[in-house]
């Protein structure tokens, strides 16, 4: 379940990645920890993401919290690199892992469900099809959060 206050972090973090030339590609929220931890996963486009992508965006989001004030209390903020991507993003990606086992993220709920597992047959400009076992499930890209690699298949 995602931590209600990661849509206004997101909507910070966005901007703030942008004016350094890196893109989010996902946030958390540990609140389970003491202190909570904020995980920002970023990419950098051009080149592979380094240290210095990781401490640029980690110094540049933490002073836009600050002014913000989103966070009430004391949190870890850790701002890294998700190594090899498990979450399709690009088309190419999309393209790449054709056949591979994925999990798809949907909020709200799509027909019931909020994750849904299957093989990744293609996506297109509406949607993303899965394989099934055999059935071919149509999910609506508008509804979708997450499409990651499934490495437990």
């Amino acid at each position: 379940m995602v931590h209600p206050l990661v849509p206004q972090i997101t909507d910070l973090a966005i901007p703030v990645a942008e004016q350094l030339g890196l893109e989010v590609v996902g946030i958390v929220f540990h609140t389970n920890q003491r202190p909570p931890v904020l995980r920002v996963d970023i990419r950098n486009p051009l080149q592979d993401t380094g240290l210095d992508d990781c401490e640029k965006m980690s110094r540049a989001l933490e002073a836009a919290l600050d002014v913000a004030e989103i966070i009430p209390d004391a949190y870890v903020l850790e701002v890294s690199s998700p190594g090899i991507s498990r979450q399709l993003v690009t088309d190419r990606e999309f393209i790449s892992f054709k056949g591979f086992p994925v999990i798809v993220s949907t909020s709200p709920s799509y027909e019931g469900q909020q994750e849904w597992n299957g093989q990744l047959i293609r996506r297109d400009e509406t949607t993303v099809y899965l394989n099934q076992k055999g059935r071919v499930m149509e999910i609506p890209r508008s509804l979708i959060t997450r499409v990651q690699l499934d490495e437990q298949r």
